[in-house]
């Protein structure tokens, strides 16, 4: 015997994953028209994380 799949075995993983593209394309397609159609929000991003780095330099100074 060995390490591989069997033949049988790849064909089904194959349709098991055909199945999940056909399957979450609709969503997938939906959200990367929302995106695109979207407000780009960068202050609202980037204070959070220039909140957590500001905190970590903080603490690393203090230790």
């Amino acid at each position: 015997m060995g390490g591989g799949m069997a033949l049988w075995e790849q064909l089904v993983l194959g349709a098991f994953c055909l199945l999940l593209i056909f399957w979450f394309r609709p969503g997938v397609k939906a959200t990367l028209q929302r995106s695109a159609e979207a407000e780009k929000d960068w202050p609202a991003v980037l204070l959070p994380i220039a909140a957590v780095i500001l905190f970590v330099v903080f603490l690393v100074m203090t230790t």
